[in-house]
């Protein structure tokens, strides 16, 4: 460890409330002023407690890299949601989650992933014939309806497990946990944000929990029936408490994380029409219905993603929490101190990428890799022993629906158009991401 030499200096607020309203109005905005005014690391009040943050590609990389394994992920996002996602593999530490993801590694090898993305492609195609366009069409709100079909397809087996009104409570669920992260009230009160999700976390586990039986006696090839089957050679399997609570986290990661980047590719795209073009002729030319192979060999549509991924990360806060003293760039962070890992500014800092708020794909072109510039510059699946099992799958999945998506329709975003995106939460456009929508 190398020589602590302070403190991080603290940015004081309102009490209790802290610059909670200010990451919530605009955590772009919030993270540049933390920034500029107090440094890499720094200490804040945020949702009633005292934080360390840390901003920019080397004070986050040191928490993601966790070299003394001094960052915790169960105490910092237990949290913000521990309530509602215990037990999934984000909020397992050390010796427990690489127990928990050596098994869970054998539900994302590549044969299960060909077998997922072979899945995907006839619900994919069906799910988006099923749109009405429209020169108003919500894009947001009609993709989350559609990557919760596929995840329910893909990690569950299929709709048949489940009507329409339960799947849409399921999605209900999934949003209450979600927007949970951000109360002031974090008590189980009726009509609060937190009291809400109590709730459907206890919805979810009855939900999950009502269709093991039948997972592990007949099982398929989806997820659910993957982990209910999961064996290691010394005999580890996941008991039935373990694989309700991966589940309930997996389903949640898989269409919330999806469905912000493709609708960030549906406005880009929208707004360039050169780039909808050149994707369009990379979809034409695949398969009916393409293979992992196939998504892997694309290379326009690839680009647009990694820079929708850029300009809108998914998770924009990763949280831990300090087990013992530790030392990021010369400040000392004591034990017992949550974190906040602030990916999303190393995404916008001029200082990493030129003209950051340029939508521009071709930075990640082979002839420049401005990513390359520092080894955390982005970071939209996390990083370290931490760093998303499922990428590779959201991968291939964001990719089969702007396939089919460009196949089947055209679309356009007024040029001026900016998203009114809204961080109580996993960041989503509040007006749902209008575009004009044609069918092709």
């Amino acid at each position: 460890m190398s020589q602590i030499t302070s403190s991080p200096p603290r940015r004081r607020g309102l009490p209790y409330i802290g610059r909670t309203l200010d990451y919530v109005r605009n955590p772009q905005t919030m993270m540049r002023s933390q920034y500029d005014g107090w440094g890499p690391v720094s200490d804040i009040d945020f949702l009633g407690k005292r934080w360390t943050v840390l901003l920019g590609p080397d004070a986050c990389g040191a928490a993601l890299r966790n070299a003394d394994k001094a960052f915790a992920n169960k105490d910092g996002w237990g949290y913000l949601v521990g309530p509602f996602f215990d037990r999934g593999l984000m909020l397992l530490d050390f010796e427990e989650h690489h127990r928990h993801r050596r098994i869970m590694q054998s539900a994302f090898t590549r044969e299960r992933l060909e077998g997922y993305t072979a899945t995907l492609q006839p619900a994919v195609e069906s799910g988006l014939a099923r749109w009405q366009p429209d020169t108003r069409f919500r894009a947001y709100p009609a993709l989350k309806e559609l990557t919760l079909d596929l995840a329910t397809e893909v990690f569950m087996g299929g709709a048949d497990l489940a009507s329409a009104d339960e799947l849409e409570r399921v999605n209900q669920a999934f949003i209450d946990c979600v927007q949970a992260a951000t109360s002031l009230v974090r008590f189980n009160v009726p009509g609060t944000r937190w009291g809400r999700a109590m709730r459907g976390r206890k919805f979810l586990e009855e939900f999950f929990g009502r269709h093991l039986a039948a997972k592990r006696n007949d099982p398929g090839d989806d997820l659910f029936s993957v982990l209910c089957q999961l064996e290691t050679d010394d005999g580890e399997r996941f008991s039935d408490e373990d694989i309700v609570s991966h589940m309930i986290f997996l389903l949640m990661a898989a269409h919330d994380t999806s469905t912000i980047t493709v609708s960030t590719v549906m406005q880009h795209l929208g707004q360039h029409p050169e780039w909808q073009e050149r994707c369009r002729a990379e979809a034409l030319a695949l398969p009916l219905h393409p293979t992992l192979a196939d998504l892997g060999e694309l290379v326009d549509i690839d680009l647009v993603m990694k820079e929708s991924l850029r300009l809108v990360p998914p998770v924009p806060v990763v949280a831990r929490k300090t087990v013992k003293d530790t030392e990021v760039l010369g400040h000392h962070i004591p034990a017992d101190r949550l974190v906040a890992v602030m990916v999303h500014l190393s995404h916008h800092m001029d200082e990493v990428w030129p003209d950051p708020s340029a939508f521009d794909p071709e930075r990640f072109a082979d002839s420049r890799r401005e990513d390359k510039a520092h080894r955390h510059a982005w970071e939209p699946f996390g990083g370290g022993v931490h760093k998303c099992l499922g990428m590779f799958f959201a991968g291939a999945e964001i990719k089969s629906i702007l396939v089919h998506l460009l196949r089947q329709y055209s679309w356009s975003v007024e040029p001026g158009y900016v998203a009114p995106m809204s961080y109580l939460s996993l960041p989503f456009p509040k007006d749902g991401q209008p575009v004009h929508l044609t069918r092709r």
